[in-house]
């Protein structure tokens, strides 16, 4: 069933939803951006059809309704502990393909962690359903028709945005009678058929081209250029990677709470142990190690998929304009010298 919406009818529509869902959205937070006199656009709760920012992409992604930079997860006292609470309504999250497709990464990692389901991931993903924001071609950091993360299906509600409103398909019957008395308008999604950059993924299916390349000159590049921040970790739309941190209540420290915060293996000391070792103590290690996990150690996990789902995001708040999409090529290249020297050797 499709339907053509102007704002006021996008409006009443949305404001009968928020009686029964949270509803999440691309938001633009005036001033609150990198710089002074910025804006940044991150995932909210929206209240009418004018909050949503659906012509450019949202600098931070959706996984921040499902797993926040910061989140409770028990509190405690110096004689038991309590969980922390789950949400009391189910949430719509209105996301692009990528931003949905990058959940079912997340699921298998949160679902696939040697056989533990991620308990505080679980009970949000469960109460959620998306909204497909059909997509008009990103912008010049995304390559998702690349990674193949262009299209998906796993949508209750499709919507097209334009200026004077928003076409609707509803694939979910659950939330037809949303949409009663509004007037009905034939409505099929369209998606992303090609992106202004492409990225070719490389071939890393020899192990002995993988030993080569985690030795390769190109890592020593990042040791001058990439600052350590975790920007790009940030803004991605697959990472998981978190740390633990105790919050005590005034003076008593046996009372608090624990709180699972984002962390990122592109910070020094993220793979610190006992007696001060790090597994990769430069930025050029560091870099190594996110790349060669986005683009084959996943998918040598979990079979069917690169981690990286082509967002851009990385790019686009990276300070010291790292691309991703040319590190790939560059390791394309390294590849093929490293293949070239190889047949040489008569390996």
């Amino acid at each position: 069933m499709g339907y053509c919406l102007n704002a006021a009818q996008a409006d009443q529509v949305l404001s009968a939803l928020r009686k029964d869902y949270r509803v999440y959205a691309p938001k633009r937070f005036p001033k609150q951006g990198r710089y002074s006199d910025t804006d940044v656009i991150r995932y909210a709760e929206v209240e009418r059809f004018g909050d949503i920012v659906w012509e450019v992409k949202s600098d931070y992604p959706a996984k921040e309704v499902l797993s926040p930079i910061q989140q409770a997860i028990f509190y405690f006292t110096e004689d038991e502990y309590r969980a922390s609470k789950g949400p009391t309504k189910p949430i719509l999250i209105l996301a692009r393909p990528c931003d949905i497709n990058a959940q079912h990464v997340q699921a298998k990692i949160y679902a696939g962690n040697g056989g533990y389901d991620d308990f505080y991931y679980q009970r949000m993903r469960e109460q959620v359903h998306f909204a497909m924001m059909e997509c008009g071609g990103g912008d010049d950091t995304c390559f998702c028709v690349s990674m193949g993360t262009n299209k998906t299906d796993d949508y209750a509600l499709a919507l097209r945005f334009s200026h004077d409103g928003v076409s609707v398909q509803v694939a979910d019957p659950a939330f037809a009678p949303y949409f009663g008395g509004m007037p009905q308008g034939e409505y099929i999604p369209a998606f992303v058929e090609e992106n202004e950059l492409k990225v070719e993924i490389p071939d890393l299916s020899d192990k002995a081209v993988r030993q080569a390349l985690k030795k390769h000159p190109m890592w020593k590049e990042f040791d001058k250029r990439c600052i350590s921040c975790g920007s790009c970790t940030v803004a991605c739309s697959t990472c998981t990677c978190f740390t633990t941190r105790d919050v005590c209540y005034g003076d008593n420290p046996e009372v608090g709470e624990r709180r699972r915060v984002a962390a990122s293996c592109q910070i020094a000391g993220f793979d610190q142990m006992a007696g001060q070792r790090e597994f990769r103590s430069t930025a050029g290690d560091r870099m190594r190690y996110k790349v060669l996990h986005k683009f084959h150690d996943y998918k040598a996990r979990f079979g069917d998929s690169h981690m990286c789902v082509g967002c851009g995001r990385c790019t686009h708040r990276c300070p010291e304009l790292i691309s991703l999409s040319a590190t790939v090529n560059k390791v394309n290249a390294a590849v093929d010298e490293i293949k070239a020297d190889l047949a040489k050797e008569g390996r």
